[in-house]
């Protein structure tokens, strides 16, 4: 499918690209900086090919790699103050974008294992949202649990921007907490490899459907000698249907120009479609103002720290033991 981004915009148009990365094959500390040198120089370039571009997105592991067996040493981890993220917010600032990055951060506890975090940065190489992956991919990802919550912050023209990683957009509650606290484009940053390539397509069109917002969604692509990362870049408009469509090539840039205000009008003039308001607001037409009280069981449970299946006594696979069975790997890369 033909970009729907130009190289230039207009001026309520909010021009985003997202960059299919090839998965980084990394197998020390040093293999980091190239690929940082590497993103600013795509940043920069991409920037040049659309002067009007708005926002460029880069995929989960694009920093760091996906290598399981360094994955946590902390040789290989960065904070959101390491001279990395720095030269990101140059990258930003020396091209007037904004950036969405992949890092894998230190956690403040060094007994605790790493976040998987996303970061979003100003054309002014300001942070404006700090995100920690709420769903690590189980029973492999060796990450804690997201303590963030689902951010959400104003970007440029008019738009209101959250990010999720990977696995978290197959919960679409994720999804729908987002779209709560505001967010009219929901990004979705990714590594994933084939098995689900299907399962993505569909849930960035559900997750913008449901909650009347654009989807825009980038994974990894190429082969890392093990898997293979199938890119499809995909933009979904807040009807549910897709604006745009990658393909499985690295280094493809997907483009879209959204309009963040039709998703805000869409929001207050909808009826029938306003799944996410009509949620909290049942049977208007029978009751007038809607009911409103919590008739879902599991809201309640996890609310009060009590969710549990029916089927909770049959499942088998519930840790990570048999990938790591001596433990996740913290501290110092052994010699």
């Amino acid at each position: 499918m033909a970009s729907t981004g130009s190289v230039s915009a207009w001026d309520e148009a909010l021009l985003v690209a997202m960059i299919q990365y090839p998965v980084p094959v990394i197998k020390g500390p040093e293999d980091i900086q190239v690929q940082v040198d590497q993103i600013c120089k795509a940043l920069a370039s991409t920037k040049a090919g659309y002067p009007d571009l708005d926002l460029i997105v880069f995929p989960e592991y694009s920093t760091q790699g996906l290598n399981t067996s360094i994955w946590t040493y902390d040789e290989m981890l960065l904070t959101i103050d390491s001279p990395e993220i720095d030269q990101f917010k140059q990258a930003c600032i020396d091209n007037d974008v904004w950036g969405v990055f992949s890092l894998m951060e230190k956690n403040e506890d060094p007994l605790k294992p790493p976040y998987n975090t996303a970061i979003v940065i100003n054309s002014d190489g300001e942070i404006a949202l700090h995100y920690r992956k709420l769903q690590p991919w189980v029973p492999i990802e060796p990450w804690s649990p997201g303590n963030y919550g689902m951010p959400v912050c104003d970007g440029p023209k008019g738009s209101k921007l959250a990010v999720c990683i990977c696995h978290d957009g197959m919960f679409p509650e994720l999804a729908r907490e987002a779209a709560y606290k505001g967010a009219n484009v929901y990004i979705r940053i990714s590594g994933y490899s084939t098995q689900v390539n299907d399962q993505w397509i569909w849930t960035n069109r559900t997750n913008a459907w449901q909650n009347l917002m654009y989807t825009i969604s980038v994974n990894l692509a190429g082969y890392d000698g093990v898997f293979y990362y199938f890119g499809e870049g995909t933009v979904c408009n807040y009807d549910g249907n897709v604006i745009q469509q990658g393909h499985r090539n690295p280094w493809e840039i997907v483009t879209a120009e959204l309009f963040p205000r039709l998703v805000d009008k869409a929001r207050e003039n909808w009826a029938l479609e306003n799944n996410i308001f009509n949620l909290g607001c049942r049977a208007y037409v029978g009751k007038p103002g809607g009911s409103t009280e919590n008739y879902l069981t599991w809201v309640k449970d996890l609310a009060e720290g009590n969710y549990k299946l029916p089927w909770d006594d049959k499942i088998k696979v519930r840790d990570g033991w048999k990938y790591y069975p001596d433990g996740v790997k913290l501290g110092p890369m052994p010699k």
